[in-house]
């Protein structure tokens, strides 16, 4: 592994020096595939196309990054920022890299969280997408062009995580390869009208298994918490250190969102009406719904309340796309005609 590491931080060495111009493109890219995308822009998007569609990015979401986090625990992943600096191999010939504001992560590295996730996400949507081009234009060039734009997206998700020294590039490979067979085999088996039960269940299952797995591990003497205390000690600014980046975090995402999906389809959604009209006015206000749950600053003194401020969040992405967005919309353009 020390020879694969020192030939990942060569790589991303050459790639700041040869692609410095492109800085702000690598940036932006790298929160593009930030896994939360797939809960705030992905899923609203995808859902006011078709429903089930929306249900099955937002479970494929869920589900993908818990099993990244569940992988990363048991992998015990370096994280090129400070493997450079824990390696003591760089004495006489050190690179020429830099961090950036997106670099200092607290988990573990492998496999990369964003590559896997982006991959699943997007492999839900992209095979839909291409068989409604090719009904419409019956052209196998345009039909391909989702599967391009999805390859072209996952190398610039891959590089830009390289790039900010946030992964070593096998761990990008791998999580790419993980995402697309979590993708086709999740993207078939969507929770579609499932009770309220079944998602309480799943999420409590997703939070205690995380729970035995840090006990277990704890027992045998290995603390989960290693990667942060690494993180600390070799981010360049201590702000670039956010809590918001530990694992539990990512965690109480999960399990909320899977909770708010199953209050979310068990609602009654009577004033639900399937126009063009109706879904885009519905996509508007879910947009600027969610951007301002988003947007809510959290206290970040107490890591408890913060977990749980984070899984009341996610609860409510799925209801304001799913319910209050919908009815909202039904109740102004009802009164609108009324006057």
């Amino acid at each position: 592994m020390e020879a694969m590491h020192t030939k990942g931080i060569w790589m991303a060495e050459y790639l700041q020096e040869h692609t410095k111009n492109l800085e702000q493109f690598w940036l932006t890219v790298t929160h593009f595939g930030d896994p939360q995308v797939g809960f705030l822009l992905v899923f609203p998007l995808s859902y006011f196309v078709s429903n089930r569609l929306g249900i099955a990015v937002l479970w494929v979401s869920a589900l993908t990054e818990w099993l990244n986090l569940m992988l990363k625990w048991v992998l015990f992943g370096e994280r090129p920022f400070w493997w450079v600096g824990e390696c003591q191999l760089f004495v006489s010939t050190k690179p020429r890299i830099s961090q950036f504001p997106c670099t200092c992560e607290t988990g573990p590295g492998s496999p990369s969280g964003h590559s896997m996730v982006t991959a699943a996400v997007w492999w839900v949507v992209v095979p839909p997408l291409s068989s409604f081009l090719h009904s419409r234009t019956h052209r196998w060039e345009i039909s391909a062009a989702p599967y391009l734009i999805y390859g072209l997206l996952l190398g610039a998700v891959g590089i830009s995580r390289i790039f900010i020294l946030a992964h070593f590039p096998h761990q990008v490979v791998t999580g790419i390869t993980a995402g697309i067979f979590l993708g086709i085999f999740l993207g078939h088996r969507v929770p579609e009208g499932r009770p309220l039960l079944f998602f309480v269940s799943f999420s409590a299952g997703m939070l205690f298994s995380a729970l035995i797995l840090n006990v277990g591990l704890q027992l045998v003497g290995i603390d989960l918490l290693w990667s942060v205390a690494l993180a600390k000690k070799w981010c360049s600014c201590a702000e670039w250190v956010r809590l918001d980046t530990v694992p539990f975090s990512a965690l109480a995402r999960d399990c909320g969102t899977l909770v708010g999906l199953g209050l979310a389809q068990n609602w009654k959604q009577d004033a639900w009406c399937p126009s063009m009209n109706h879904r885009a006015l519905s996509l508007a206000v879910s947009s600027i719904g969610l951007y301002l749950v988003y947007s809510l600053p959290f206290p970040d003194k107490s890591q408890g309340l913060f977990y749980c401020l984070v899984f009341v969040k996610f609860t409510l992405v799925p209801l304001i796309v799913m319910v209050v967005s919908p009815v909202l919309v039904h109740f102004f353009t009802s009164k609108m005609k009324k006057d």
